[in-house]
């Protein structure tokens, strides 16, 4: 008989991702390639919100399920966003870099997401800029990488990337910084729990020393 103990189950993680973005700029395409790794020229426009499952085995001990929600890109002006965003751990906002007016929004996008969901500290959920369509002339600020990295940062973005869902470029790329944000997020979170829980158990030693 083999010595060798069952290997341990690997982590468990489901994580709710939100799509977001102007009409047109290929957000359900995106979920798509990522998720079934097919590409179609013809969707019907996304009405309300739409959902996909990733899963990825991260490594060896962590499995990550990406519960990906594609959110219709007139939705940030209804009154439902705020449902739709609850309990978000992270988020992507895509533009369309064949229409400048798509990246005007994008400021408005952001603060929209960060008005209604937080982190449990009340900080921003990691989120990624994707300048999608990135396989044709691009126009506007997004043609100076530059000025992108300084916008995003000013903006709290976590990163940003150039993105084709036509020809696969970059969304890998993409959704690993967001997952890697996510997952430092968690072990942060986890590490503060612990420390709490250390020192109310000391406060409470206190007390009872203080009894005798």
């Amino acid at each position: 008989m083999s010595n060798t103990s069952p290997s341990a189950k690997p982590k468990d993680h489901l994580y709710k991702i939100l799509v977001i973005g102007d009409l047109g700029t290929g957000k359900t395409s995106i979920i798509k390639r990522y998720v079934h790794q097919f590409f179609s020229q013809h969707y019907r426009a996304t009405i309300g919100v739409d959902f996909a499952l990733k899963v990825i085995n991260w490594d060896a001990n962590t499995l990550v399920r990406l519960q990906l929600w594609d959110i219709a890109g007139q939705e940030r002006y209804g009154n439902m966003t705020r449902v739709y965003y609850k309990e978000a751990v992270g988020a992507f906002i895509v533009f369309d870099v064949t229409r400048a007016n798509t990246f005007d929004s994008v400021t408005n996008w952001k603060a929209d997401l960060d008005s209604k969901v937080q982190l449990p500290d009340g900080s921003s959920i990691p989120c990624v800029l994707l300048a999608n369509k990135c396989d044709q002339p691009k126009e506007g600020i997004v043609t100076n990488s530059s000025k992108m990295d300084e916008y995003c940062k000013e903006r709290g973005f976590t990163a940003w990337y150039e993105t084709s869902a036509k020809e696969n470029i970059n969304i890998d790329d993409a959704a690993r910084a967001l997952v890697t944000k996510i997952l430092q997020n968690d072990v942060t979170a986890n590490n503060d729990k612990s420390d709490q829980f250390t020192l109310s158990t000391e406060k409470v030693k206190q007390k009872k020393g203080c009894c005798f």
